[in-house]
């Protein structure tokens, strides 16, 4: 299988692009390192830095040169809370960026669509969220996901191209950005234990989310294409076990094997109190797979994480609105 990774030297995109490698794909990423690493790109693929997003950059031209059989779309901007301040480029990225890759993918024939979504979609709907739910996203994250989501269901219906949607949640683990002060919690946790500096919560922390290890989602989401039921359906992918913020941060010492904790309990943010998903129409047809368990994966990559140090926080440098934006948000001079 010929398949191009947008997003493939990011977080979740480098572990798909690994699974593909060690199953005999030939992978074509796709990446403008804007979040990801040069280093976490496997050897064995071809690599662009460009952007999707980019009008100079010929996108048309690699799908006409390789000859695609399948897409796996995981670039994007998913700094959640932070979209509402950076609406412009969040949609620019997020759903723009995606629109001129399904424009591809229906021109040069491409058998299937991979999407990572999320479950920003669903909004502060009752928890466990399912596929059943209609979506209420709550912020331009979610929106944009959402835009994107119904757009494939268009592009199958009028082009017949088939798509696979993921909505993950809470993903962490080994190569994510533990220096993006906006996102991906556990990994400014660890980042800031290393630094010395006390952990960041907004409001009381008892807003729940169930963290998912990648081990447990870049296998299913490369697998994909090849499982029939899949095809044009959605799935809610990742962990069952919800968790307290302020519960997690405790976790994070222990793994981190830090002696002493600092919370710094800061003002509540504009955010969905409670999100967590089931999984039964994604164990129904992918079948029951490993998990790994909260304290378990915390381990692996706290091992991780102290081998690569700290890391230095990168500000967003446009943010387009500033009001109501959260004070630790500010740009500091």
């Amino acid at each position: 299988m010929k398949a191009l990774v947008t997003g493939g030297a990011g977080f979740m995109g480098s572990h798909v692009v690994d699974c593909l490698v060690n199953s005999g794909h030939d992978v074509y990423v796709l990446d403008d390192l804007s979040g990801g690493f040069s280093s976490n790109v496997n050897p064995k693929v071809t690599f662009s830095v460009n952007s999707i997003t980019d009008p100079n950059f010929h996108l048309e031209d690699v799908f006409d040169y390789y000859k695609f059989d399948c897409v796996y779309h995981l670039a994007a901007y998913a700094a959640e809370g932070l979209s509402h301040f950076i609406r412009m480029f969040n949609y620019k990225n997020n759903l723009l960026g995606s629109m001129r890759l399904i424009n591809a993918a229906v021109n040069y024939g491409v058998k299937c669509f991979v999407f990572t979504s999320s479950i920003a979609v669903y909004g502060s709907v009752q928890t466990p969220m399912n596929e059943e739910t209609t979506p209420q996203p709550e912020d331009p994250y979610g929106i944009s996901k959402l835009a994107v989501e119904l757009d494939l269901k268009a592009a199958h219906e009028m082009f017949g191209l088939d798509y696979v949607i993921f909505r993950p949640h809470n993903v962490y683990g080994e190569r994510q950005n533990l220096g993006d002060p906006y996102r991906n919690v556990i990994g400014i946790f660890m980042n800031k234990i290393m630094k010395g500096e006390p952990l960041p919560v907004f409001g009381d922390g008892t807003q729940t989310r169930a963290f998912t290890h990648i081990s447990d989602v870049a296998p299913a989401i490369a697998d994909a294409p090849s499982v029939v039921e899949a095809r044009n359906q959605i799935f809610n992918i990742g962990s069952d076990t919800p968790y307290k913020v302020y519960k997690l941060a405790h976790m994070v010492y222990e793994a981190m094997g830090a002696t002493t904790t600092h919370i710094n309990f800061l003002p509540a943010r504009n955010e969905v109190a409670h999100a967590f998903s089931n999984h039964k129409k994604f164990q129904r047809v992918f079948g029951k797979r490993h998990t790994l368990s909260l304290p378990e994966g915390l381990r692996r990559m706290a091992n991780w994480a102290k081998e690569l140090g700290p890391r230095a926080g990168k500000r967003f440098e446009n943010i387009e609105i500033e009001k109501n934006l959260p004070e630790s948000w500010r740009k500091r001079d």
